[in-house]
């Protein structure tokens, strides 16, 4: 994650080169140090470097890390024949590299030659089964088609490689919430809670996951991780809040005529309440949420409403 002073560092340097200060090269180094995306730029003063004969050969072996950078950045802004010319001048020095396979893959699909970028993707592959990268470009390519069943298909394979990726574990989450299948989502984000059990924002969308499923099991278990997600975030995070309140009516209704008691409900309810309560008197005179959850299951109020108090 980019720091307030890094990105004070990267717009001051950013103004400088743009009003003519030069700097271009430091600027570049910058932008791939802190792995920020400012595709325009990099285009602009990368090719400036590129086309300069001097300045480029003052590079040694950077010229070529220039180079990469240049095509990806025109991939992205469309310039699909500098993209192209990169990417030769780079095969034509780096014959046998993978690395150069990749962009050419990637060049097939900014060009939309979906096909052919798959069979290139599969070709890297067979070289080399545990390239992350290119697991991860498939996946990238069934969703810019909107293949959301070859998108899991290609992100289970990969997480049969590389379990530990949390990043993958919760793409995939997201994809199957997108497809309402909860059963599935939810398994994702016990893995995530497992191996990083202190990210609130996994045990948030985990409750959330399990109060769409329903049931009294699932809302009982759902009340617990929002309690959790309050305990990580020191009490702040108010759908975590709403959540408990939203849980503990529904168990209520659930759990009437039934012998069992939920002993925890009023005090759950009551100290969720309370907070509530503070936060509306500490904020503007309406508190209005909008809950922006992967959860899309329609006949849920809680992922679509407005809070006023």
């Amino acid at each position: 994650m980019v720091t307030k002073s890094e990105e004070t560092q990267l717009n001051r340097l950013e103004s400088q080169v743009d009003n003519g200060g030069g700097g271009a090269w430091e600027y570049l180094c910058l932008v791939r140090k802190l792995k920020v995306r400012r595709s325009d730029k990099v285009l602009k003063y990368g090719l400036s470097i590129l086309n300069d004969s001097k300045k480029r050969s003052s590079l040694g072996s950077e010229e070529w890390t220039l180079y990469e950078e240049v095509a990806i950045a025109a991939m992205d802004c469309q310039s699909l024949d500098v993209a192209k010319d990169c990417v030769n001048v780079l095969r034509k020095k780096f014959p046998e590299s993978k690395r150069v396979g990749r962009l050419e893959a990637l060049l097939l699909e900014a060009k939309g030659s979906w096909g052919e970028a798959e069979k290139a993707y599969s070709s890297l592959l067979e070289d080399n089964p545990c390239d992350q990268a290119v697991h991860k470009r498939r996946v990238a390519l069934a969703k810019s088609q909107g293949n959301l069943s070859g998108a899991i298909e290609w992100l289970n394979k990969y997480l049969e490689i590389f379990m530990a990726d949390h990043d993958a574990w919760r793409e995939l989450a997201e994809i199957y919430v997108s497809l309402q299948m909860y059963k599935q989502a939810a398994f994702c984000y016990e893995e995530l809670i497992l191996s990083q059990p202190t990210v609130p924002l996994f045990h948030l969308a985990y409750a959330d996951v399990l109060y769409t499923l329903g049931g009294l099991e699932n809302l009982q278990t759902a009340r617990k991780y929002y309690s959790s997600t309050i305990d990580l975030t020191g009490g702040k995070n108010t759908r975590a809040l709403f959540g408990i309140c939203l849980c503990t009516s529904a168990i209520a209704q659930l759990s009437k005529g039934r012998a069992k008691e939920d002993k925890d409900s009023p005090d759950l309810q009551s100290l969720a309440t309370a907070a509530l309560e503070k936060e509306a008197r500490d904020s503007p005179s309406v508190l209005r949420l909008s809950w922006k959850s992967g959860c899309r299951a329609n006949h849920l109020d809680m992922l679509s409403c407005s809070f006023e108090i």
